[in-house]
């Protein structure tokens, strides 16, 4: 049973226009994709192809034309980047790495190493699992036991790559929930 379609195919011929800002850790990766996103560019998290990576595991996409602007609006909010890569056809592709089980009354979302199970009447978060990041256990505490509306993002309560994960796990999960009660 496929649940979510493949980013990968839908976005095709857009990524073969895709750059790659890389950066040094996580936190650089974050503050970045906030700066770009409020000066309004559709910039998104992405894992680097494995050739390009230089230490953190994040890299911000956004439209090859898009990046002078974008340095600018980089430098306004003081958000440094490594390096700009152009990713030009043949490149290796950027990595989606969201995955979802159905184990029948409940979803299982996970995304890199990150887990989350949701109770898909409820939407009752089950359990978190995965990464071995010092917010992870501070984090499973702050969801397991509430639903995906009362449940903060975990992007919002943690500050590492396994959070930033989570995060991409849970919005899945929520997602999910709530196309399922539209049906």
């Amino acid at each position: 049973m496929k649940l979510f379609r493949s980013k990968a195919k839908d976005h095709k011929e857009a990524d073969d226009g895709l750059g790659l800002f890389l950066f040094d850790d996580v936190s650089a990766a974050l503050k970045a994709e906030k700066a770009l996103k409020s000066g309004g560019y559709d910039a998104k998290l992405v894992a680097p192809p494995a050739n390009l990576r230089t230490g953190c595991d994040l890299a911000v996409a956004l439209p090859r034309v898009e990046y002078p602007g974008a340095v600018r609006t980089l430098e306004a909010y003081h958000a440094d980047f490594k390096e700009w890569a152009d990713t030009q056809a043949g490149s290796a592709a950027l990595a989606d790495l969201v995955s979802a089980v159905d184990f029948g009354d409940w979803i299982m979302v996970r995304a890199a190493n990150m887990k989350m199970t949701v109770e898909k009447s409820s939407g009752r978060i089950i359990n978190t699992s995965g990464g071995g990041c010092p917010d992870i256990p501070y984090l499973n505490l702050e969801l397991v036991g509430k639903t995906v509306w009362e449940a903060p993002p975990p992007r919002s309560l943690g500050f590492t790559l396994c959070g930033l994960m989570l995060d991409r796990a849970y919005r899945e999960c929520k997602e999910y929930v709530e196309r399922r009660g539209e049906a």
